[in-house]
């Protein structure tokens, strides 16, 4: 199948504040981004959420990881708009606009949970084949190590997840 070649690649770190390892790799990276470099890709390091690491809390008004549906992307910018729908539409601009051919090829979303999950792939859908077969490749890099793969696909659902903005969403997390 011929399909488009991967370009831009963004890794986000903070979308949830208080999840720290995602937020230490993106400030590495910010730093010195020669490992995570390749030639005829960019790759870019980003915090989402500055506001929230700065204090090391999930949220300031409300959860980023809810906030990318097309009302709130929609909104108009007021004063009183919460902070994390103001960095939605930033953040945006920036990787997306969501849904579009501009948007980022691919967004790795890197979190933390209490979950006894290990490092744990997240799908949101079973039709993307290039994300499924990078999840493959992954794998089998990582073999033995164990790194199991969560579908969240739901047949209605539209996900309004900071990674959603990319064409490829790729959520990793790590307990």
């Amino acid at each position: 199948v011929d399909k488009p070649l991967v370009r831009r690649v963004a890794i986000f770190g903070g979308t949830h504040g208080n999840e720290l390892s995602g937020v230490f790799l993106v400030k590495h990276w910010q730093e010195n981004g020669a490992e995570i470099q390749r030639r005829g890709v960019e790759v870019k390091p980003f915090l989402t959420n500055p506001r929230a690491v700065k204090k090391c809390t999930r949220y300031i008004d409300c959860d980023l990881n809810r906030v990318f549906d097309p009302d709130n992307l929609g909104r108009t910018v007021v004063e009183d708009i919460p902070y994390e729908v103001r960095r939605a539409q930033e953040i945006n601009h920036i990787f997306g606009p969501k849904g579009s051919d501009d948007a980022y090829d691919l967004i790795f979303d890197l979190h933390n949970t209490t979950s006894n999950m290990g490092g744990t792939l997240i799908l949101e859908s079973s039709r993307d084949d290039f994300t499924i077969q990078m999840f493959h490749y992954i794998k089998n890099a990582l073999a033995p190590e164990h790194c199991p793969v969560l579908l969240i696909e739901h047949p209605s659902l539209k996900y309004a997840t900071t990674r959603s903005v990319a064409k490829h969403p790729v959520g990793k997390y790590e307990s």
